[in-house]
């Protein structure tokens, strides 16, 4: 998965269950999930022969940024489309749909949109590329964690203490706080069941 995001004091940010790495905001982390930034169109449409193939495009340069000011952090993300055609022959349009979605903890989809780019080739033109653009918002307090976690987190521990030697996030209720407070914005082509069997079988 493409990850990025912005990042100033705030909030916490963990590694792997090993304890604070850094501060960050409470925008959402930016990424494609696997198998949904290619997208391979056959003519005819039933067939899945290398011969029909017939477009195929590829979404990339993801980029994400975030106004985390107010009650919703609004998150805008941004992307590139490249699309190559077997045929060549005259202009052509073709609309290619996409999503983005809001996750949190790492599973729960909590908003969805889809929407359409447009890639446009000249006669002649076998490769083209267009921009996109998507935006989603998540709330400000459930992104942020509660007080008294990240008074456990953030809290100094002398050597010698009775807990200084345990991670804060092997406490159950700190870790699922921490991943209740987690949100990612993913973006991606908007695939059918056979154009994502397609993409994990290739």
């Amino acid at each position: 998965m493409l990850a990025g995001g912005c990042a100033k004091s705030g909030d916490i940010s963990l590694d792997g269950g090993v304890g604070i790495t850094a501060v960050r905001s409470a925008c959402p982390v930016v990424g494609v999930p696997a198998g949904t930034g290619d997208i391979t169109l056959f003519d005819p449409a039933t067939s899945r022969d290398a011969s029909a193939i017939d477009v195929t495009a590829v979404l990339t340069n993801v980029r994400g940024t975030c106004d985390d000011t107010g009650a919703d952090v609004i998150s805008n993300v941004t992307f590139d489309v490249h699309a190559r055609r077997t045929r060549t022959d005259g202009p052509r349009e073709v609309t290619l749909p996409y999503f983005i979605s809001i996750v949190r903890g790492g599973t729960q989809v909590v908003a969805k949109r889809v929407g359409n780019v447009v890639v446009r080739f000249e006669p002649g033109q076998s490769l083209a590329s267009t921009s996109g653009q998507a935006s989603a918002n998540v709330n400000r307090a459930a992104a942020t964690l509660p007080d008294s976690v990240r008074e456990q987190l953030t809290r100094k521990r002398k050597a010698g203490d009775q807990d200084a030697a345990i991670d804060p996030l092997s406490t159950p209720e700190v870790r699922q706080a921490v991943l209740a407070a987690s949100f990612e914005a993913l973006v991606g082509f908007q695939l059918t069941q056979d154009q994502l069997r397609y993409n994990a079988q290739r």
